[in-house]
């Protein structure tokens, strides 16, 4: 019996890796795909043919931290990665209209972003969804119903949409808590308690403000909760990321997604899809590839999610944003 067991899980392994050999290639998966140019609103490639190194990012739903964070970056170094010759391309779950208003509050370049309403290139490239849980068949459709009610854009309209908007939501929220998201939870709690090895993100003079009586800044300064007011006893420092100051970052992109959540999310099914990022050379081979885990974990050194690209900007890559960093020097290169 056991040896049995030992020769179907063999088998099973064999046949796994099979698949997995015969799978395409990202690079050809990605060329395959058709999305769409929020800028024209026409159905296009997602790469150019005969131009040189490729960048793609493929980030969750559009206005989802990862995307927000990723692209701030992006956007910030696509002057110097033009200069040297990467393309850079940007793939997000959203429609055409919501890819125009990420693009604009985002500050990417037309061009970059295209757009995937229904996910089916992260699907193609089989990106992760979290731990694959699903809403136990004994949760009755209203049940769910009630339950999708008190979550933003609520329950869908298509009712034959409704279980996997159930099943997206829940394995987001879980991956929020860190479920199936190795790295999640340890992100979280940097964006709270600040990092050392980190560059500045707010700039000295951004406020931030939120559900109407929430005022944040300038900077890591003042903070306004209604009448309260009190200052971080860190506002005077500078170089490093300050505690509160990326979470405050977060809280700054979330105002604008869940202010205009029917504008970026057409379709909740997919709020679970997590991205993947590509460098190819030329020759369509892979350069660098890495995998998101989780919620917030689009790169491999969030400190400095750009590190990797070094060897085409330099510096630039390191504190894509420019602002005040004491760890530079010290920074991987």
């Amino acid at each position: 019996m056991l040896r049995a067991l030992s020769l179907l899980m063999l088998r099973a392994v064999s046949l796994l890796g099979v698949a997995h050999a015969l799978a395409p290639a990202p690079y050809e998966t990605l060329r395959a795909a058709r999305v769409v140019d929020p800028v024209s609103g026409a159905t296009t490639s997602v790469l150019e043919p005969g131009h040189g190194p490729t960048l793609v990012a493929v980030v969750p739903q559009l206005g989802e931290f990862d995307s927000c964070e990723f692209c701030e970056f992006l956007a910030a170094a696509h002057g110097d990665l033009a200069a040297a010759g990467v393309d850079l391309r940007v793939v997000g779950v959203g429609d055409a209209a919501a890819g125009a208003r990420f693009a604009a509050f985002m500050g990417l370049p037309d061009g970059v972003l295209r757009c995937d309403a229904t996910a089916a290139l992260h699907a193609a490239l089989d990106t992760r969804r979290g731990p694959g849980w699903s809403v136990p068949d004994w949760v009755s459709d209203g049940a769910l119903r009630v339950a999708l009610s008190t979550l933003p854009g609520g329950p869908p309209d298509d009712a034959a949409h409704l279980r996997a908007a159930g099943d997206a939501w829940l394995n987001y929220l879980l991956m929020c808590a860190g479920v199936g998201a190795p790295g999640t939870l340890p992100e979280i709690l940097r964006g709270y308690f600040g990092d050392a090895s980190a560059p500045e993100r707010l700039a000295p003079d951004a406020v931030v403000e939120a559900a109407g009586f929430i005022t944040i800044g300038p900077g890591v300064g003042p903070v306004k909760l209604g009448p309260f007011a009190y200052e971080n006893s860190w506002k005077d420092e500078a170089g490093y990321q300050r505690p509160v100051e990326l979470a405050t970052v977060r809280l700054r992109h979330m105002v604008e997604v869940l202010g205009n959540w029917d504008a970026y999310v057409s379709d909740s099914r997919f709020v679970d899809r997590r991205g993947a990022t590509f460098l190819f050379d030329t020759d369509g081979a892979t350069l660098y590839e890495y995998e998101h885990r989780g919620v917030l974990t689009y790169s491999a050194t969030m400190a400095r999610p750009l590190s990797f690209l070094a060897p085409y900007i330099g510096a630039k890559a390191l504190n894509p944003l420019g602002l005040g960093d004491n760890g530079l020097a010290k920074a991987p290169h």
